[in-house]
């Protein structure tokens, strides 16, 4: 047997695999989330869409938190994931976060495009920001509608949230700047998942959570208008590697179809399906797609 021969037969089928598979990969995209229910519904969303659109798609679900998933993003281990104009703002370009949605999106998307080789997708109609919220009960009693209105009424009332909200400037802080509230009292959470028990248990009189959090729906309570915007917008935004969107001019076209269907409402709603109901974040996200017609 001629073993030279067999040598670099074995050589060629080698590199034949790895450059076959490069060429996979080249092909493949790779689509990232956080480590939370909302990212995990909505990553799976763009993947289905990409998959339906005829794109091979690879999932690196629940990557961590922003950092981990930008760096995988920026190093080229992902091509896309879902990402909120405000943190991207504060944990990446450290801009001022007080400018308008258009404003925090415009600053992001110019930073990543010059700076990062990465690109923002249309926005979703989704704020994930900060929701003041309160019972109806409370709300009818103090007429409550608007942080403004909650001012003159807060000496009354008592409001609970994890410690570092008493000392951040869009918490506590910047609540009694910006509109005069200061609690009667203010308790502290050791888990932020309390509040919402809390709440229905009329331990607390006022708390914050998440615009898209279920339990708001769920539990019927009043989110107090920001009318003087203190909170900077959250929305949610895919975020694209310039190279992948090249490569792929199909991702652009699909998700940015997608964007404008994803609501704070219907996020609320598909956040339930997956905590509350323990239905899989791929079933919630095909039910989506069919109910949307994609």
């Amino acid at each position: 047997m001629d073993f030279s021969k067999s040598i670099i037969g074995a050589l060629a089928l080698a590199t034949a695999l790895v450059a076959s598979g490069a060429t996979f990969a080249a092909d493949t995209v790779k689509i990232g989330s956080k480590n939370f229910t909302e990212q995990f519904v909505v990553a799976e969303i763009y993947a289905q869409a990409l998959e339906k659109a005829g794109v091979k798609v690879e999932r690196h679900l629940n990557l961590g938190a922003t950092l981990v998933a930008h760096t995988a993003l920026t190093n080229g281990d992902i091509d896309l994931y879902p990402e909120y104009t405000g943190t991207a703002l504060a944990s990446v370009v450290k801009g001022d976060l007080s400018g308008s949605a258009d404003k925090i999106y415009s600053d992001v998307k110019e930073y990543y495009e010059k700076n990062l080789k990465l690109t923002l997708l249309e926005p979703t109609k989704i704020n994930n920001g900060y929701a003041i919220i309160t019972l109806p009960e409370t709300a009818a009693k103090y007429h409550l509608k608007t942080l403004t209105d909650l001012g003159p009424a807060s000496k009354d009332l008592t409001f609970g949230a994890e410690g570092g909200f008493g000392d951040r400037k869009d918490g506590l802080p910047g609540m009694k700047q910006t509109y005069g509230i200061q609690f009667k009292e203010f308790k502290i959470f050791a888990k932020l998942g309390i509040r919402y028990s809390a709440l229905t248990s009329k331990d607390l009189d006022v708390s914050y959570g998440f615009a898209t959090d279920w339990q708001i729906s769920d539990s019927k309570l009043v989110v107090l208008e920001d009318d003087k915007h203190l909170f900077p917008p959250y929305y949610l935004v895919p975020v694209v590697r310039q190279d992948a969107l090249a490569k792929h001019p199909k991702i652009a076209e699909v998700l940015n179809k997608i964007s404008p269907l994803l609501n704070n409402e219907n996020m609320r709603e598909m956040n339930a399906k997956v905590d509350r109901d323990k239905e899989e974040p791929a079933d919630v996200a095909a039910e989506f797609l069919k109910e949307k017609n994609l």
